[in-house]
């Protein structure tokens, strides 16, 4: 693997301003892929403080520093958090950026972390959802919990900020997507005339399923740049990703089918953010 070494930028008193993701790309020679990937990877400090918004904007006389990715990678992976684990499976609550599996993903590197190669994730969450993620340490336990998937034994419950004020607190979604049905609960905690604070209960796990159905509901994600394009937003307000957190998660065990009941907090990034939004 290639090490980047520490590299120092500072934006000069006459500079134009800039996003960080020109800036970074500008200054390294290299692609914007690149320069993305780097701050995908949080490898990006701006006076100090880490910084992963592409967007972000430059100002003269701004520090930057692209520090060791490998570095960045192994602390990353050093800091997941374990909210529950026995033989059998263990659930983390995953931190945004990172991919559930495949690459350099948080299945990886919970490999790497407990030397278990046969870890896999029993299901997914977009790169930039936070919380609840289960993993099987077996085969036979990825089964089991494959199929309690399937047989609609599994519970799972988000936050998410999003855009917007619904005209009722409280509603199911039921709509198809992909050819199959996808059925959404949802319950409005706190909003005002700019976001929302919503509850949320999926009973099946279609691709972006919630992103859809409140996109439907006129209500996109707050930093859902997929979905949410073209809606009302704060001007002074930038969130560092999509706010969808993966707060709960209830499933009957592999082996002994007893429930197991996971919570994860809300992370910083969520309350700041409801905190700018002036939400509860």
């Amino acid at each position: 693997m290639e090490i980047m070494k520490p590299k120092d930028f500072t934006v000069g008193r006459n500079e134009r301003a800039a996003c960080l993701l020109d800036f970074i790309a500008q200054r390294l020679g290299v692609s914007r892929n690149k320069a993305k990937g780097l701050l995908d990877a949080r490898a990006v400090l701006v006076n100090g403080r880490r910084v992963w918004m592409a967007r972000h904007r430059l100002g003269p006389g701004d520090a930057i520093r692209v520090v060791d990715t490998p570095s960045v990678a192994a602390n990353r992976r050093d800091g997941l958090t374990t909210l529950f684990q026995d033989e059998d499976c263990l659930v983390v609550d995953k931190p945004p950026g990172l991919l559930t599996n495949e690459g350099r993903s948080v299945e990886s590197r919970l490999r790497v972390m407990t030397g278990e190669a046969g870890i896999c994730a029993a299901h997914r969450l977009d790169r930039d959802t936070s919380g609840c993620l289960i993993f099987a340490r077996h085969a036979d336990a990825r089964a089991a919990l494959i199929a309690s998937f399937r047989a609609g034994h599994v519970k799972k419950m988000y936050h998410a900020l999003a855009w917007g004020k619904p005209d009722r607190d409280e509603r199911t979604l039921v709509s198809s997507m992909d050819g199959v049905e996808a059925v959404t609960h949802v319950r409005v905690l706190d909003a005002n005339r700019h976001a929302s604070h919503w509850l949320i209960r999926i009973e099946t796990g279609r691709t972006h399923q919630i992103r859809k159905h409140l996109l439907g509901l006129g209500c996109p994600v707050v930093g859902d740049r997929q979905y949410g394009s073209g809606v009302a937003t704060l001007p002074d307000f930038e969130a560092p990703r999509q706010m969808l957190h993966a707060s709960r998660v209830e499933f009957p065990h592999p082996r002994t089918s007893v429930l197991v009941r996971v919570e994860a907090p809300l992370p910083d990034d969520f309350r700041q953010a409801m905190k700018r939004l002036r939400l509860t």
